[in-house]
This record gives C-alpha cells, structure tokens and sequence, in this order.
C-alpha cells in the first residue's frame, strides 16, 4: 500500500520533505512515526489527509500523513 509521508520543521533533518512510500496493510501512524526513528513523544500534531489524527490510527491506500513537531514558544 502506498502513503505518502509529508515530514515538517526538525523532523526533515536527515530525512526528507516528502515521500511516497511502500507499507504492508494494515499500517498504523505509530509503526510509520517508529520506523522513521522519530520519538512519539516528540509528535505533536498528525493529519491525514488534512484531518487530525492519532498515533493508533490505521492508514489506507493513497493517504497523506503529515507529521509535527512539538512546537515551543513563548
């Protein structure tokens, strides 16, 4: 199954922007977030597709996953 992983802010350092990749059905945010060596505690916002989303959720064929960090300020 194909997504395609849009990486934001610090989480591209290393990686990428974005990329379609290849996952096994079913794939959750959690294995994706995982298997890309980001700490789940460093997630902060997820949309798929442009829809807020959480960790557990399962992807289908063709959607977009957009990845966060934990945004600081004062």
């Amino acid at each position: 199954m194909q997504v395609t992983v849009r990486l934001f802010a610090g989480f591209r350092i290393g990686r990428f922007k974005e990329e379609t990749r290849q996952y096994d059905v079913p794939v959750t945010v959690k294995q994706i977030v995982t298997g890309l060596g980001i700490p789940e505690a460093e997630v902060g916002i997820i949309f798929i597709n442009g829809r807020n989303a959480s960790l557990d959720q399962t992807l289908a064929e063709g959607d977009t996953l957009s990845l966060f960090p934990l945004v600081g300020g004062g």
